[in-house]
């Protein structure tokens, strides 16, 4: 959630500011070029063991 907390920001400061958060929140979640993403619990063989 974003709150504004000083001034009047315009609907298009708005967007613009909601369209640089987005952007930086899908950045970060994407792996970096080249790297292998970490392997899920899925393809752990341990999942399927018995204990």
């Amino acid at each position: 959630m974003i709150k504004v907390v000083r001034g009047n920001p315009t609907p298009e400061e708005l967007a613009a500011a909601l369209a640089v958060v987005r952007a930086r929140a899908a950045a970060r979640n994407e792996p970096a070029p080249g790297i292998a993403p970490p392997p899920t619990n899925w393809s752990d063989p341990a999942r399927i063991a018995r204990r």
